[in-house]
């Protein structure tokens, strides 16, 4: 479970970055949007995008969730969960990525508008699930 803190701080800030490892070893920075989820930070993403597939290959991570200021932040390490189409029944994949927006934006005007573009789009949610926090927006 993420700490109160951490959650509290996920939840008014939601801007971050997110550092996966490519195929060669070398970081691939990413900026998202994320919110508070279950046990972790999450954000959605298209099958189009590098972080995924290196998420699949190797789910390790960092995600440095950032104050608009850049002054207060914390860093989350740990280990992605990938929620997608090959590995999450269509109903549970959609609550997940309905609760990720709300996390972030509150309620949407048209959820069946958005469930369908979430299937047009492809998308997956990715949980950052912490083993080590740190940051000065802990204190």
């Amino acid at each position: 479970m993420l700490d109160e803190r951490v959650r509290q701080f996920v939840a008014e800030h939601h801007k971050a970055v997110l550092s996966t490892f490519r195929r060669n070893g070398m970081a691939q920075l990413s900026v998202v949007v994320v919110g508070p989820f279950e046990d972790g930070a999450a954000f959605t993403t298209t099958a189009d995008r590098s972080k995924l597939p290196n998420l699949k290959r190797d789910p390790r991570c960092s995600l440095l969730v950032s104050q608009d200021s850049w002054w207060g932040y914390v860093v989350l390490e740990g280990n992605a969960r990938i929620m997608s189409t090959d590995n999450t029944e269509p109903e549970k994949l959609k609550m997940a990525l309905r609760e990720v927006y709300r996390s972030i934006s509150g309620e949407h005007s048209d959820w069946p508008d958005y469930d369908q573009a979430m299937v047009n789009e492809k998308r997956s949610v990715v949980v950052v699930v912490p083993d080590h926090v740190y940051g000065t927006g802990l204190q």
